[in-house]
């Protein structure tokens, strides 16, 4: 069809000119500039349509432009040159523990939960978590054919994680809060305060944004995402790199995927335990531009004296991967059909001597 038009496109130019008595050579000439023309034109045309549709494809998980070897570098975001490090410093620490801890085998950890009556029924019906906190997967977990089965492992496994650093928000919005209804601040709160500005990437005595930002991840949402990520515990990523929510980075230390250039293009951010990377996919949610959204919303549910709520919250994440408001769905489907919200307001039992030597 395309070499059609062209030909017609030619045969007119012809024609025009016999009409008008030129010869041959004229002919020629305006005829081959009409060809280099169309050729010149052609690439830039296309490149032009391309730089077009870029605009409208999503970052996927690019969104984290953190990483967690390149520290002490700047990003910018919503505007701010921010420091890395001061984003992620309690994270750096946390994936630069020294842990002489072992990976535990599935029946090991099945076991565990057994000994300290740790299941999710319990949790279901009391509300009350085992604060088993494992720093690794088991390699055994992509072989319990059952998927109930596998699906309610994984949740064992990441429930206390993730309640553990929500406690750790919830805490620190607290000392907040009470900050702020004080009249005159010692000395320790100011500098607490100026030092959550820097880890949450807020400038400073901007109260406003901090306590937007400073707030939690509902449960449910962060499970169904580290499921979503990871394929219940069994992709590669989250077995030799503890990625929960397969975030991204370009300069850190990671996981290539075995598709992508090995010279080029991403990796998948990897840590040193399971903790870690929970930690910098809250911090990721609660400061990149592409979830300000998100925050938003999670702010006026506050402000209504309105529970988080996971369905609400999730389709804000459209940016969190390429397949944008079809992640969305999937999300939404992986909370419902596994009632995930049954977790949203359970309550992590504190830690023991008797438990930590258990584990």
């Amino acid at each position: 069809m395309f070499k059609r038009e062209k030909l017609i496109f030619n045969f007119k130019f012809l024609k025009f000119f016999d009409q008008k008595g030129l010869g041959s050579i004229p002919r020629i000439f305006v005829s081959s500039l009409a060809v280099l023309f169309f050729f010149y034109s052609m690439p830039l045309l296309i490149k032009n349509v391309k730089e077009k549709n870029s605009e409208y494809q999503n970052n996927s998980k690019a969104v984290l432009a953190y990483t967690l070897n390149n520290k002490g570098s700047n990003i910018e975001n919503e505007g701010q040159v921010l420091n890395e490090n001061d984003l992620l410093r309690d994270i750096f620490s946390l994936n630069d523990l020294e842990t002489d801890t072992v990976r535990l085998n599935a029946s090991t950890i099945k076991q565990l939960f057994e000994d300290t009556n740790y299941s999710l029924n319990d949790v279901r019906k009391k509300k009350l978590v085992k604060p088993v906190a494992l720093t690794l997967l088991p390699a055994e977990i992509k072989m319990i054919e059952n998927t109930k089965q596998r699906k309610d492992f994984f949740i064992q496994i990441v429930l206390p994680l993730i309640l553990q650093e929500n406690n750790n928000i919830k805490l620190d919005r607290k000392r907040l809060f009470s900050i702020i209804n004080k009249s005159n601040n010692t000395e320790l709160e100011k500098k607490w305060l100026k030092k959550k500005y820097k880890q949450y990437g807020v400038s400073s005595s901007d109260l406003s944004t901090l306590k937007i930002r400073m707030d939690e991840i509902p449960v449910s949402l962060a499970i169904a995402q580290a499921a979503k990520e990871t394929g219940w515990g069994t992709s590669r990523f989250a077995q030799e790199g503890n990625a929960l929510f397969g975030q991204w980075t370009w300069s850190g230390e990671g996981l290539k995927p075995k598709d992508a250039d090995q010279n080029k293009g991403h990796k998948v951010m990897k840590f040193n335990v399971l903790q870690a990377s929970v930690r910098a996919y809250q911090r990721n949610l609660n400061t990149h531009s592409s979830y300000k959204n998100l925050r938003q919303a999670r702010a006026e549910l506050r402000d209504r004296g309105i529970a988080l709520d996971s369905l609400v919250l999730v389709k804000f994440l459209n940016e969190y991967a390429e397949t944008g408001e079809k992640y969305v769905e999937v999300l939404t489907k992986i909370i419902k059909q596994n009632n995930l919200k049954d977790f949203d307001d359970a309550k992590l039992l504190p830690s023991s001597i008797e438990l930590e030597s258990l584990i």
